[in-house]
């Protein structure tokens, strides 16, 4: 492959300008394209050049897209499906050999990787068809849309759950029900000490930022997490921010499930908030309801009563908030103190929002 710097490359840092990245190391650089480009080898691919490379750099991750072809020179190169090259921080380093793990487990629900580097968070990944987000802006009238992917979701974390304590080998966190507020804890922390360090640019973004405020939060957190707990469905793998560009849609009817960097070992139904939210926000809450039973429908069984699913999934909307929340601490240990304000400003936001009304599901 090309040296990155090639001007036919094109980069996208979102809003992101300053942040630090492997990509700038031409060792680092180097490394991974050379990886990436011995595994297309062995799968008869090669990089068709550079015009269709782009690469996206975030604190969180450098994902490379790059454009491949047949390496049989034998014919005229014929154009395949891009694959992206992905490479994750030391924190969620553990997204490469889980989702080896997850495409072993539950193939039919996950992107399977083409291959992977555990040990150095690497995953080369293929064309997995139509983002859900793709499909959605092009009926954006169906408010129904998400419920069958969200109980092919719930199905895939009913699978899981033997899998729990291999999932914490592979390196994936755990926030188990019965300890969210020891994470609660870990996050208000976080908080603190990037807000002693650059109290002006965080406070400016989050005026109502006190940390007292969080603190006063963690009575009613302790009871909702027992209750949770207590009505006992087991733990499983939490995707933590399952928006609808986190999913594809390959075909109809099947959807299938990737970037688990924000993943943790939780309470399965936290993972019910990002889509709840994202759901609310295109059609309005009215069509809540279908959507919450969707979700349900997969967990129903074992003497559990609606009602008690039902309070379940409420308990952990409010509590699913934490791990939205311990993501920005956890990914960013290195980063700016600019990165580090803006994380600390939104892990305030979520927390902020266990002082709230009841989730509407």
């Amino acid at each position: 492959m090309r040296d990155a710097a090639d001007t036919s490359t094109i980069t996208d840092r979102g809003r992101y300008e300053n942040a630090k990245t492997p990509w700038e190391q031409l060792t680092w650089r180097s490394a991974a394209l050379d990886w990436a480009t011995r595994e297309l080898t062995t799968r008869g691919l090669r990089e068709s050049g550079t015009a269709g490379r782009r690469v996206r750099l975030r604190p969180w991750s450098v994902l490379v897209r790059i454009p491949v072809e047949d390496a049989d020179t034998t014919h005229h190169a014929t154009a395949a499906s891009p694959v992206w090259l992905k490479a994750n921080p030391p924190a969620s380093a553990f997204e490469a050999p889980l989702a080896a793990a997850l495409a072993r487990w539950v193939p039919e629900h996950v992107l399977k990787p083409l291959a992977v580097d555990a040990d150095r968070g690497w995953s080369l990944l293929p064309d997995g068809g139509d983002l859900f987000s793709q499909v959605l802006d092009r009926n954006p009238a169906d408010p129904h849309a998400w419920e069958e992917p969200l109980r092919q979701y719930a199905t895939m974390q009913c699978a899981l759950i033997p899998y729990t304590k291999d999932l914490e080998q592979l390196g994936v966190p755990s926030a188990r029900t019965t300890t969210l507020p020891q994470v609660f804890d870990e996050t208000v922390e976080f908080i603190r000490s990037v807000t002693e360090k650059t109290a002006a640019p965080l406070r400016q973004s989050t005026p109502d930022l006190d940390p007292t405020t969080l603190h006063a939060l963690r009575p009613r957190l302790l009871n909702w997490s027992a209750e949770l707990a207590d009505l006992g469905i087991p733990d499983s793998l939490d995707h933590s921010d399952l928006h609808e560009g986190q999913l594809f849609n390959p075909e109809p009817g099947r959807f299938t499930f990737f970037d688990w960097g924000d993943a943790s070992v939780s309470h399965p139904f936290c993972s019910f908030l990002v889509p709840a939210e994202q759901f609310t926000e295109r059609y309005g809450p009215d069509s809540l309801p279908r959507l919450r039973d969707a979700y349900l429908e997969p967990w129903t069984g074992n003497g559990r009563s609606s009602k008690e699913l039902r309070r379940a999934l409420s308990l952990a909307g409010r509590l699913g908030v934490i791990g939205r929340a311990v993501t920005w601490g956890r990914i960013f240990p290195g980063a700016s103190d600019e990165t580090r304000a803006t994380g600390a400003a939104e892990s305030t936001k979520r927390l902020l929002q266990l002082a709230t009304e009841e989730p509407p599901f």
